[in-house]
């Protein structure tokens, strides 16, 4: 139903697009707007090696090639063999199972080539939808984290997921 492929140069309005959007900053920890210059820079210079990068983010496209998100694995940590997921689904693309099977793919990637151990997701509790997702793709829940993220009003809590290989 879907493929991951590596990020391309052509992917930089959609990057864009995305790095601005101020209802994700809330859920990551973007607090500035990205320049289209600052993400062409970003994309030439991703070495496309997870453990040179620490990071590796791939495009989600459909099978009819479309692009219909961004999934990162981030934060990778070598000695521990653990790494952090981030997902994006566009929501023209969502409830239609690209996510759960993002995330399969993403999990045999972790597992086969990175080689890790754990590989977790922090979801605002508020989060239904993504919760619901790692639940589904058999995530476990293994803590929360109170008042982890600030909106600029309130602090919210969050769930942190993890699967473990």
């Amino acid at each position: 139903m879907i493929k991951l492929r590596a990020i391309e140069p052509e992917d930089i309005d959609v990057l864009y697009e995305t790095e601005n959007d101020r209802e994700l900053w809330d859920v990551g920890v973007t607090t500035v707007p990205y320049s289209r210059d600052v993400l062409r820079k970003y994309i030439l210079n991703t070495s496309l090696d997870v453990f040179d990068d620490r990071q590796v983010r791939m495009m989600i496209d459909n099978d009819e090639g479309a692009t219909v998100g961004i999934v990162d694995v981030t934060n990778f940590d070598v000695r521990h063999q653990r790494a952090e997921l981030a997902i994006v689904v566009f929501d023209k693309w969502r409830r239609m199972g690209y996510a759960s099977e993002a995330v399969r793919l993403v999990l045999d990637y972790c597992r086969r080539v990175m080689h890790l151990h754990q590989l977790y997701v922090v979801v605002g509790n508020d989060n239904i939808a993504s919760m619901r997702l790692f639940d589904k793709v058999g995530f476990e829940r293994i803590a929360t984290l109170k008042d982890w993220i600030f909106d600029g009003g309130k602090y919210h809590s969050v769930i942190v997921f993890a699967c473990f290989f």
